[in-house]
């Protein structure tokens, strides 16, 4: 049976620093049957140079696009998707780096799956800017008590209620991004858009593997998270309507509940007002006010540097 062919959309803005690794890395994958697309998005400093002089060490055909204008992620993840032939999907970033059985082993794991699965997902190393390791993605989860099991099969509400899936490991069927014509291109980050929608009609399954080692640096955009003025909070509030949508019963509701109180907290507690009065707004046509709403909503009318004590908090808990 022929092995089946994986695209790997690779994004690079700005990785000088790291893009030979990781396309290396995926050069030297022990699965040979991929398809390899580079996307740079307007990269302002040497990264198209370095691409240019990587690929040319390689006689097989590797797609590139060298942007002229900045695209964000979501719209140059999907003008790699339209030049994806494969039966998989990879959506990889040029800071990181692959194990190099990673292809192999999520492609043998998927082949044992039922046909309704759409995802495959696993465990990840995260690295600072120089390499060196800083936590397992599973272990530091664990450890915080941000879960206690890693959800598979139908996620709905847990990619609703919990953050537990590292997105860089993910490899997707095909059919699942075509189905939802890539990423929402008017959002500012992609992850919890897609989780959504895919597990509406898609099981994830969990490969207990570490696959990946994601960068962790100051540009990366999970280091912006509710600081005030981040923009990806009213993406948040879009896919929470989106979701609202979706939602089949009234558990799915109450998942929906719980993941627009957390963020309108956030929203308070980062004094980011326009996103907490959306949020606010969700809640109460949502039904079932809770305590810690009045709570949150009293807290958001007291003059007090609530970002600032925010940002403590959560150094001293998470980092």
């Amino acid at each position: 049976m022929e092995s089946p062919l994986v695209s790997i959309v690779c994004l690079c803005y700005n990785h000088e620093r790291f893009v030979e690794e990781a396309l290396e890395s995926v050069f030297r994958q022990t699965y040979s049957n991929i398809q390899v697309i580079i996307v740079d998005d307007c990269s302002v400093d040497g990264s198209v140079s370095t691409i240019k002089r990587v690929i040319s060490q390689y006689p097989q055909k590797i797609e590139h696009v060298f942007l002229k204008k900045n695209m964000g992620n979501c719209k140059a993840f999907n003008l790699g998707l339209k030049s994806a032939t494969g039966d998989f999907v990879i959506d990889f970033s040029t800071d990181d780096v692959m194990m190099p059985d990673r292809i192999e082993k999520q492609i043998r794991f998927f082949e044992k799956q039922n046909e309704n699965v759409g995802v495959v997902f696993t465990d990840a190393i995260y690295i600072n800017e120089n390499g060196a390791s800083i936590r397992n993605h599973y272990d530091y989860l664990f450890k915080k008590k941000l879960i206690d099991h890693v959800p598979h099969g139908d996620v709905f509400r847990d990619v609703l209620t919990t953050y537990f899936i590292s997105s860089p490991t993910m490899m997707v069927k095909k059919k699942v991004m075509d189905g939802l014509h890539g990423y929402d291109e008017t959002l500012s980050y992609e992850d919890f858009d897609f989780w959504v929608r895919a597990s509406r009609d898609f099981q994830f399954a969990f490969l207990n593997e570490k696959t990946t080692k994601v960068r962790k640096s100051q540009d990366s955009m999970s280091t912006r998270w509710y600081q005030k003025g981040d923009k990806q909070l009213l993406s948040t509030f879009l896919v929470c309507l989106k979701a609202e949508k979706l939602c089949r019963d009234e558990h799915d509701l109450d998942a929906l509940r719980w993941r627009a109180l957390y963020e309108f907290r956030q929203s308070v507690f980062s004094q980011n007002k326009t996103e907490a009065k959306l949020f606010a707004e969700l809640l109460r046509r949502l039904g079932k006010i809770s305590l810690q709403f009045y709570f949150i909503h009293f807290a958001y009318y007291i003059p007090m540097p609530w970002s600032w004590i925010r940002s403590k908090y959560h150094q001293l808990w998470y980092d």
